[in-house]
């Protein structure tokens, strides 16, 4: 006669050997240890792999390593953006007040992302085994959103005020690299630098409106 009975999976497998062990030492009891099938990932987990195993072509390369190591350390506290803005300021004393106005608008970025959404989301950062090619700062605080990448469209937002079409190119575009040397120093997940984006646009685009650094 054939047998029809269909093979059990993996983990049928080891919940069968568990219960026959249990039904032959009663008086040992053992917790039920059922094996469940692999997690699927969802659309944005997708999408982060993606993204991460596309960096994962320049990762440990020069210069691509240390040229982003460097631009990613450069936007720490909004350090580039600062610079730029106070360099600006020296052509006026309007320019010199619009500097100030921006250390201002960033500061209140920094409290709204820090303080207050990245403790709502609470995200865990990418983890790696790999040691990091350069040296950097460590962010003690959570992943999502990306504080850089926020900073950077703020800034570019208000720097831009009244910049010509090449130089907003510019700016934006670098404020784009900065966004994505988070994901290649394994700092962030993309999806956090997505968030960043936009979050930081937002409060750009409030900020023009209620404060903008040039009164037009």
């Amino acid at each position: 006669m054939t047998d029809t009975t269909e093979p059990l999976p993996p983990e049928g497998v080891l919940d069968a050997a568990l219960e026959a062990f249990e039904a032959q030492h009663p008086s040992l009891p053992l917790p039920h240890h059922a094996v469940g099938p692999p997690h699927a990932l969802t659309p944005v987990q997708r999408f982060d792999d993606m993204v991460d195993r596309w960096f994962d072509r320049i990762r440990g390369t020069e210069p691509a390593d240390r040229i982003l190591y460097a631009i990613t350390e450069l936007g720490d506290f909004g350090l580039i953006w600062l610079l730029l803005g106070f360099a600006q300021g020296l052509r006026s004393d309007e320019d010199a007040r619009a500097a100030w106005r921006l250390a201002a608008a960033l500061n209140v970025e920094s409290v709204l992302i820090n303080g207050l959404i990245k403790t709502q989301f609470k995200r865990e950062r990418p983890v790696t085994q790999e040691p990091r090619p350069h040296k950097m700062r460590i962010p003690l605080t959570t992943s999502f959103p990306s504080g850089h990448s926020s900073t950077a469209m703020l800034a570019a937002m208000l720097l831009t005020q009244r910049a010509s079409r090449p130089a907003k190119v510019a700016v934006f575009g670098f404020g784009a690299v900065v966004a994505a040397s988070r994901v290649h120093v394994r700092i962030h997940h993309a999806s956090d630098v997505v968030g960043g984006v936009a979050v930081g646009l937002t409060l750009g685009a409030i900020a023009r409106r209620v404060w903008p650094l040039y009164r037009d």
